[in-house]
């Protein structure tokens, strides 16, 4: 099934690229390699939910806001290529979550961006993944996400 197919049965879509909030570009092309800066939750330019996992935000929540990270790794992706059939791989994520300091369930609310792109991509969205607590992100969001694409 072509992967706008499996999008549109998702009831989602790629957004925009979101602006850059510093001195990066979006993401960056490397032979077959396609590396996306870190992606913020963003939509419309705003945050969805601010603050802490475990605090602000609960584990479900976050997973959500993973889930909006990968559609922006999406969207930066695509400035190189023309269409997300060009994806051969995703090859890694790297996924940041700011939680409290009794939060340990970083894997969980990554499994929110991985089951996403299995359901994307199926064994194509299969990838190593690393996931990290950290104290605070960018404009207080709960969650960011970089990643690796292997493209044709």
């Amino acid at each position: 099934m072509p992967i706008q197919d499996t999008l549109k049965q998702l009831g989602l879509e790629i957004p925009p690229v979101p602006a850059a909030l510093a001195a990066y570009i979006p993401s960056k092309r490397s032979g077959n390699l396609i590396f996306t800066s870190g992606q913020l939750p963003l939509v419309a330019g705003k945050l969805r939910k601010t603050g802490k996992v475990g605090k602000d935000l609960s584990l479900e929540e976050a997973k959500e806001e993973a889930k909006q990270c990968v559609l922006n790794a999406l969207a930066a992706t695509l400035l190189h290529i023309e269409s997300l059939e060009k994806i051969k791989s995703i090859v890694k994520l790297g996924v940041f979550v700011a939680g409290t300091p009794e939060f340990t369930e970083q894997h969980l609310v990554a499994n929110g961006a991985s089951e996403l792109l299995a359901a994307i991509f199926g064994d194509k969205g299969k990838h190593a993944r690393f996931a990290i607590g950290v104290s605070s992100l960018p404009l207080d969001a709960s969650v960011e996400l970089e990643m690796v694409a292997e493209v044709e």
